[in-house]
């Protein structure tokens, strides 16, 4: 049992000590996030994913602010088809001391902590952009499951902005009746 910890830990430390595959700057969060109200639905409207959004449709991350001043997530999602069983991937999120509540510590699997940096949040909390300094995945998320093609555009020229290829970025079918929205 020891060995498998220390195995693991010793897999996170290289996980998170590699070199980046770039050398791009680090990504400049936003000044601030309120997070009371950063929380709540936002929908995934395109993805640079990871390998469990590579086939999501119907993706909704959901955040809640714990007591200790954590945030409780749960991406919810059909893997492959609007017909397919909701599956739901459930993590913590821990906010970095100050970065304005814009840089978290996302922990999924234990003891490793994903970056996640708020890159871009619109002024009334409708849409935003998650970032990591990678470039390896982003997360255009919005408060609507759809939202106008010009924002989106807009958007997906900020993530080229940020320094991602487009290659890899998906827009994430999203099919709502309307009593579930």
């Amino acid at each position: 049992m020891y060995l498998q910890k220390a195995l693991m830990l010793a897999c996170g430390l290289v996980l998170a000590s590699s070199s980046y595959a770039n050398d791009l700057p680090p990504i400049k969060p936003v000044a601030h996030v309120d997070l009371p109200r950063f929380m709540g639905k936002w929908y995934v409207i395109a993805t640079i994913p990871t390998r469990f959004e590579k086939n999501a449709s119907n993706a909704v991350e959901t955040y809640k602010l714990r007591p200790d001043g954590n945030v409780y997530t749960a991406f919810r999602f059909r893997n492959g088809s609007f017909d397919s069983p909701v599956k739901a991937i459930h993590s913590t999120g821990f906010v970095n001391t100050g970065s304005g509540n814009a840089v978290w510590g996302v922990q999924v699997f234990w003891p490793i902590k994903a970056q996640y940096i708020v890159a871009y949040l619109k002024d009334d909390y409708s849409q935003t952009i998650v970032a990591r300094d990678k470039r390896d995945y982003v997360w255009v998320m919005a408060r609507t499951p759809s939202i106008p093609q010009t924002d989106y555009a807009a958007l997906v020229a900020r993530v080229q902005q940020l320094g991602y290829s487009l290659a890899d970025l998906r827009k994430v079918p999203q099919a709502w009746p309307e009593t579930a929205k």
